[in-house]
């Protein structure tokens, strides 16, 4: 998350992209839905249906936001940034039954052999869904970078599930016309399998946010180096950190000289929490504790 971006800015952006996706994927729902009722498809109506299911989970992001971006208060005086990694687990489950409900549907249409030839309108609808959903993943993927946002990825990642899905649907259909009707279940088991991988990855993603798991290595290493950069520290004693929603707090402990006053100590503390504070990407507060070194 950029540094210059404030909560107020942050919620900014994220309710723009939430709205603009909102409007398109009612739009595009209305337009599967009746073009797979005109043109026969069932794999088009299903389609629909998933595309009413991104409009749901993304008001779920737009208030999950909106919590998360609360300032601290008395009962929550860490802030409320792990709302947002709660709602990101939501929508991973709802990611992962939306994959299964696809995989199933397709078992029992290759169980049964009730397959159908859908209409053109059919095809056209399932091109249209490619290319606005895989913007809308772009457009959505790009925000939840920029601002860090856990929910706002996994909303990305639904509207890509959806582009997956209407890829199945559009070889499904295209099959179905030519006389291989097989292909749209087969084309739904393949989107299944994908869209559950990512709804796994990004399960586990939120749940290392809630659970305070620590920062990547590559991160870690850079907090070390720069507290050994900062004139005054002899020696780094111990350093932790632990993921809170969006954002990392980081407690270090470091080894000055012994004979300084408390106030030169205090400095080099001081140096140290705004040197991690403002070169680490992500740190909300830096916690520094001194210690007098001994060899």
């Amino acid at each position: 998350m950029d540094k210059q971006i404030n909560e107020d800015q942050r919620l900014q952006i994220a309710n723009k992209v939430s709205f603009t996706t909102i409007v398109v994927n009612v739009v595009l729902s209305v337009l599967k839905l009746a073009a797979g009722i005109i043109g026969r498809s069932s794999a088009m109506i299903a389609d629909g249906v998933h595309t009413i299911s991104d409009v749901v989970t993304t008001v779920a992001v737009v208030i999950g936001m909106r919590f998360s971006s609360k300032p601290a208060d008395a009962d929550h005086p860490y802030g409320h940034e792990k709302i947002e990694s709660v709602v990101a687990k939501m929508l991973s489950l709802a990611l992962l039954a939306t994959a299964l409900s696809i995989g199933v549907s397709g078992i029992k249409t290759i169980l049964s052999g009730e397959f159908s030839t859908p209409a053109p309108i059919a095809l056209v609808a399932a091109l249209i869904s490619i290319v606005s959903k895989e913007w809308m993943y772009h457009y959505t993927v790009r925000a939840a970078k920029q601002i860090n946002s856990a929910a706002l990825k996994a909303d990305a990642w639904h509207h890509r599930s959806d582009a997956l899905s209407s890829i199945g649907t559009l070889l499904g259909i295209g099959g179905a016309m030519m006389g291989f009707q097989i292909l749209d279940p087969i084309a739904s088991l393949v989107v299944s399998v994908l869209v559950i991988k990512v709804s796994v990855e990004i399960y586990i993603a939120s749940f290392n946010q809630l659970v305070d798991r620590a920062a990547p290595l590559d991160v870690i290493a850079k907090i070390y180096e720069t507290i050994t950069n900062v004139p005054g520290v002899i020696r780094i004693d111990d350093v932790k950190t632990r993921m809170h929603g969006c954002v990392m707090y980081v407690d270090a402990e470091i080894s000055v000289d012994g004979n300084l006053s408390v106030s030169d100590g205090h400095k080099i503390a001081e140096n140290v929490h705004h040197q991690i504070e403002n070169e680490i990407l992500g740190v909300k507060h830096c916690m520094v504790h001194i210690n007098p070194y001994q060899e």
